[in-house]
C-alpha cells in the first residue's frame, strides 16, 4: 500500500504553521518565545546572557564573542573565524563530495538537490503504534515543567542557576507526570525476507515530531531504488514530550550516557519487529542514529556510549552543548563535554571529571555527519551564562577533535541557516544519507 504520508502531513504541519519554532524555543513573529522575550514578554536587546563573563578567557565560564555579527534572535557566526579549524568554502549550492571527509562551508543557496525531482509518493509499508509511560515501559514516571503564563515556553521564567556555577540549572516547576508517544515504522518495498535489515533510527518522531523537511520515507525508497543506500527500515520515536531542561524530552535525549541507546534496545525495537514483522540487525555497522537538535544529541549519545550497538550518526544542529538535566557532577558540562571540557575551570587546567571525553579515549569505529547553521543556537536559556552554550561552538569544537583523532566524519557549516534549518536539511539530506551509508568498515 502506499503511503499519503501522515509523516508527510505531520511534517508539513510543523513546519507551516511555525510549531517547531515554538517546539524548539525559535523565533517566530510575535509569539511569545523562551529565546527571544523576557519575562513580560517584551524583546530583550542583548544577545548574550546576563553577568556573562565575555572579557576574560582565563576565568570560568568565558564566553567568547568574537566573530559574531548581525542582529535578531541569533547572532551570526563567521566560519572563518580563527576559533574554528580550518573548512573548505564551497560554490553556492554545491554539496560537500560524498567520498570526502572533513569540514566544508555550505554557500547561503539552499537549493533542491536532484534526488527530491519529481519524488513519488513512499510506497512501502508504514505502521505506527502508541506506547504509554507505565511500570514497565522505562522512563517511568516521566518528567514534566509547568510553564507560566502567558509564555508558552518561559524556561528562563521557571529557572535560574546555581550562584557560582551558572553551568547548574535549577527547575523547580519540573514534577513527575506520565507520557504519552507515538513510533512510526516505514518499510520500503521489496525489503529482503527472512535475513536481518539494516536501519535507521531517529528522534523526535512520531505525532510531535519536529524534521522539518520533505518525505524523508518516500527518499529513502528513492536512494533504494538508485543503490545510493542499502534497503533499510526506518524507525521514528516520538519523545516523552516538552523541550529542555525539566521535560522528558531533555531528560531522554541530552543525558549522556547509554540511557536512552538501552530504553531503545529494550522497550522499542522489540516492538519494532513483532509489529512489522521484520527482523533487525544486531551488527552496529548496520545501525544509524539520526537527530535533530536535542535529539541530534541523542544520536550522538546512542554511539558513543553504545558503539557496540551503534556505528553510524546523523544530525542536524545537535546539542552537543550543557543541557544535560538533572545536572550529573561526574559529567558537570553534559554534551559539551564530548568534546571540550567543563567550563568552570580555564581549559589548561581543567581537572576530572570535568575533562573531554572524546579526546581522551581511543578512536571509536563511528562514521559522523552532522551539521550547524551560522545562525544556530546562542545561549537561548539566560541564566545559564556558563560558557558552553554555543551550539555553532560545540559544533566546531567537535570538528577539530574529530580531525585531531583520524575519525570518518564530514561535518557542514550552512550559511543563511537557522536551527534545523528545513532548506539546508532538504538540501544536504540525500548527501549526508548516502555518505553515512558508504561502506566502510571502521574508523
Amino acid at each position: 500500500m502506499s503511503v499519503d504520508s501522515p509523516f508527510r502531513h505531520q511534517i508539513l504541519r510543523f513546519w507551516k504553521h511555525g510549531l517547531l519554532a515554538s517546539a524548539l524555543m525559535l523565533p517566530l513573529g510575535n509569539t511569545c518565545l523562551a529565546q527571544t522575550e523576557s519575562a513580560d514578554c517584551k524583546p530583550l536587546e542583548a544577545l548574550q546572557p546576563p553577568q556573562a563573563n565575555t572579557t576574560d578567557p582565563h576565568k570560568p565560564f568565558y564566553i567568547d564573542t568574537s566573530g559574531l555579527s548581525g542582529a535578531g534572535a541569533m547572532p551570526v557566526h563567521d566560519p572563518h573565524n580563527p576559533l574554528y579549524p580550518k573548512a573548505t568554502d564551497l560554490p553556492d549550492s554545491t554539496l560537500p563530495p560524498v567520498g570526502k571527509t572533513g569540514n566544508y562551508i555550505l554557500g547561503p543557496t539552499h537549493s533542491l538537490p536532484p534526488e527530491w525531482q519529481k519524488i513519488p509518493p513512499a510506497q512501502g509499508r508504514l505502521i505506527s503504534f502508541t506506547l504509554t509511560s507505565s511500570s514497565t515501559s522505562g522512563y517511568n514516571p516521566g518528567t514534566t515543567r509547568d510553564e507560566p503564563e502567558p509564555c508558552a515556553i518561559g524556561m528562563k521564567n521557571v529557572s535560574t542557576s546555581q550562584p557560582g556555577d551558572p553551568s547548574i540549572l535549577n527547575v523547580p516547576a519540573a514534577h513527575p507526570a506520565p507520557w504519552t508517544r507515538t513510533v512510526d515504522i516505514y518499510v520500503p518495498p521489496n525489503m529482503p525476507a527472512n535475513r536481518p535489515l539494516p536501519f535507521l533510527i531517529f528522534g523526535d518522531g512520531g505525532n510531535n515530531g519536529i524534521y522539518p523537511g520533505r518525505d524523508l520515507f518516500a527518499l529513502v525508497d528513492r536512494m533504494i531504488e538508485e543503490h545510493h543506500i542499502p534497503p533499510m527500515v526506518v524507525i521514528g520515536v516520538g519523545s516523552g514530550g516538552g523541550d529542555a531542561q525539566g521535560s522528558e524530552r531533555g531528560r531522554e535525549y541530552d543525558t549522556m550516557s547509554g540511557d536512552y541507546a538501552d530504553w531503545v534496545e529494550t522497550h522499542i525495537l522489540p516492538l519494532v519487529e513483532q509489529k512489522a514483522n521484520v527482523i533487525l540487525s544486531h551488527n552496529p555497522e548496520e545501525r544509524a542514529t539520526m537527530g535533530f537538535s536535542s535529539s541530534g544529541a541523542a544520536a550522538f549519545a546512542m554511539a558513543w556510549f553504545r558503539p557496540n550497538l551503534y556505528h553510524r550518526v546523523l544530525a542536524y544542529s545537535p546539542s552537543l552543548v550543557n543541557q544535560q538535566w538533572p545536572h550529573n557532577p561526574a559529567l558537570p558540562g553534559g554534551g559539551w563535554q564530548l568534546h571540550s571540557p567543563w567550563a568552570g575551570a580555564p581549559q589548561a587546567v581543567s581537572p576530572e571529571p570535568g575533562a573531554a571525553l572524546i579526546p581522551a579515549a581511543p578512536r571509536a569505529p563511528l562514521h559522523i555527519w552532522y551539521e550547524v547553521g551560522d545562525q544556530d543556537l546562542f545561549y537561548p536559556v539566560r541564566p545559564m551564562p556558563d560558557g558552553m552554550h554555543d551550539w555553532v561552538l560545540a559544533g566546531e569544537n567537535l570538528a577539530r577533535v574529530l580531525g585531531d583523532k583520524g575519525y570518518d566524519y564530514q561535518f557542514v557549516f550552512s550559511r543563511n541557516a537557522q536551527h534545523i534549518d528545513g532548506p539546508t536539511i532538504e538540501q544536504t539530506l540525500p548527501e549526508a544519507l548516502e555518505w553515512l551509508w558508504q561502506a566502510r568498515t571502521g574508523p
